[in-house]
């Protein structure tokens, strides 16, 4: 194995990462901002308001994409661990 394999895994996995994590965060980033202008227009400085919500849409994000996301990793892990003989010859 060389240094060219290894940054490439390197990279699939930050692709994957970044793959999995964006749903997650752009519908956080999105609530996040609508709860922030909704503070700014009524002028409610209050931290558990933005909170709840976030929380709320996150586990929403995830009871709905997760079983795509488990498939994602999973595919990677299981085609990860299948190269491991060319990876070491």
């Amino acid at each position: 194995m060389n240094a060219d394999t290894v940054v490439e895994i390197g990279r699939q996995a930050l692709e994957v990462t970044v793959l999995l994590s964006a749903p997650i965060l752009i519908a956080s980033l999105a609530v996040g901002l609508l709860i922030a202008m909704f503070q700014a227009a009524t002028q409610i400085n209050e931290m558990t308001l933005s909170f709840v919500p976030k929380l709320m849409v996150v586990a929403l994000v995830l009871g709905v994409g997760g079983p795509w996301m488990l498939r994602q990793i999973t595919g990677f892990t299981t085609k990860l661990m299948e190269n491991i003989p060319y990876l070491i010859g």
